[in-house]
């Protein structure tokens, strides 16, 4: 996602983004939230991105980020460390793009996570105790 000498993200940066995620991503509801509107004092609601095929919002940076990337850039592949949710996330989103995945993740990484991962096409690598140590490994 192109950004401007600030950092800041622009609408077009929005636009670009969700056309990225639009094929993929599932509309999720808003949700009222009776017990913390009534801790706070006010209304609260909760974006239900549990629902999303991988169980987290993160699905919509990894297919951004693919498609910022572009074609040429993603044809050798994608590589990340994660212990869970980032990983399933990106081997989702490299799966609907056709693009390699590797992912390295911590040796104590939760089992559900790693076969998620590797069911999602991932080359899964346990690597390190620690999710830094993964990241590490994976640069």
């Amino acid at each position: 996602m192109a950004t401007t000498a600030r950092s800041e993200v622009t609408q077009a940066d929005v636009l670009r983004a969700r056309e990225a995620i639009a094929d993929v991503v599932r509309h999720t509801p808003v949700l009222p939230s009776a017990t913390l509107s009534d801790r706070v004092g006010a209304p609260v609601v909760l974006k239900a991105e549990n629902l999303q095929r991988t169980g987290s919002f993160k699905i919509r940076g990894a297919l951004a980020k693919l498609e910022a990337l572009g074609t040429p850039a993603c044809a050798s592949g994608v590589v990340t460390g994660s212990a869970g949710n980032h990983a399933q996330a990106l081997a989702a989103a490299a799966r609907v793009r056709r693009v390699p995945c590797e992912v390295y993740m911590p040796v104590n990484a939760p089992i559900a996570k790693v076969e998620g991962a590797a069911a999602l096409g991932a080359r899964v690598r346990l690597w390190g105790l620690s999710v830094d140590e993964s990241i590490e490994a994976a640069r």
